[in-house]
């Protein structure tokens, strides 16, 4: 996940109000909802202009700029910066839709004033991209930000519920060692910027597309997992130091989830308070396949 869209990512939460149970709301033309969808407007317009501010500030002043234009990074990083966008613009879409909804916007409208919303905040990031002379307008970028945007939007239209979640998980690599100034040197750089690190996962709830006669546990998830080995250069699958040479290698893992809004937790509060952790696969044993060879490991 790039520093740019980390901060939009980080920064929409604090302006979002809404848990799930809020879209069962008996929706009314009351004064309270019009404060909290003026509320919620403003808080988006507000984020919306200052992380382009902020993102000029902090990433793009530094960098050349130069006419519009597009390149091709489909291919870099192993896929993994694409996870990262689709990953990205599911969760805004999520947090969007229970903010509309929390203000009184019935479902229908919110789920596409959400999408719509999600997949904007990331178009501006690639409009930006588009005019900086290191990078360029990426339609591989903007691909990946569909599919995740409209991963919610289809389930949401289809089922009215998460059926299916994008996730996201972190292991520490000792990889990052080798390139620090690119992989990161402190454990928050790490997060962001090691994809020997990271993994991101589609967790699927079995018992939700099963009949109601048939017993399986809503709250279980079977996950499948991808990440990256020994990838220390973003355009290339090799990287030589001291005469050593890593050769970059997809990864892929099956494993058991958790969708922490199915479990029957009788207390409000507490199930809200567990909402923000279906952003995150739960750590548990996998079965992980790397260049032809099966292996258990943790996550």
């Amino acid at each position: 996940m790039s520093i740019r869209r980390c901060i939009l990512f980080l920064l929409l939460p604090f302006f979002s109000f809404a848990q799930e149970d809020s879209v069962a709301v008996v929706f009314k033309k009351d004064p309270v909802y019009r404060k909290r969808q003026l509320l919620v407007g403003a808080a988006n317009a507000a984020v919306w202009g200052g992380t382009t501010v902020l993102l000029n500030e902090v990433w793009y002043k530094d960098y050349p700029r130069t006419s519009f234009h597009a390149f091709d990074d489909a291919n870099n990083w192993r896929y993994m910066d694409k996870f990262g966008h689709a990953f990205t613009a599911y969760k805004l879409a999520s947090i969007e839709y229970f903010s509309w909804t929390w203000a009184g916007v019935r479902p229908q409208k919110a789920v596409w004033l959400s999408g719509g919303l999600s997949w904007g905040y990331l178009f501006t990031v690639e409009i930006l991209d588009g005019f900086s002379e290191g990078w360029g307008f990426s339609f591989a970028d903007l691909g990946a930000n569909t599919i995740g945007s409209g991963l919610f939007v289809a389930q949401q239209l289809i089922w009215k519920d998460q059926r299916i979640r994008l996730k996201f998980s972190y292991k520490p690599s000792p990889f990052a060692e080798l390139r620090p100034n690119v992989l990161g040197s402190t454990f928050p750089e790490r997060v962001l910027k090691d994809y020997n690190a990271q993994s991101y996962w589609v967790s699927v709830s079995p018992g939700m597309f099963m009949p109601p006669k048939v017993y399986f546990p809503r709250w279980l998830q079977v996950s499948i997992g991808y990440s990256a080995h020994e990838m220390l250069n973003g355009d290339s699958n090799l990287y030589t130091i001291d005469g050593f040479t890593y050769r970059a290698r997809s990864e892929f893992a099956l494993s058991l989830d958790l969708d922490w809004s199915q479990l029957p937790i009788r207390r409000v509060w507490l199930k809200k308070l567990l909402q923000p952790l279906n952003a995150i696969k739960l750590p548990f044993p996998a079965l992980y396949w790397r260049n032809g060879v099966c292996y258990f490991g943790m996550f």
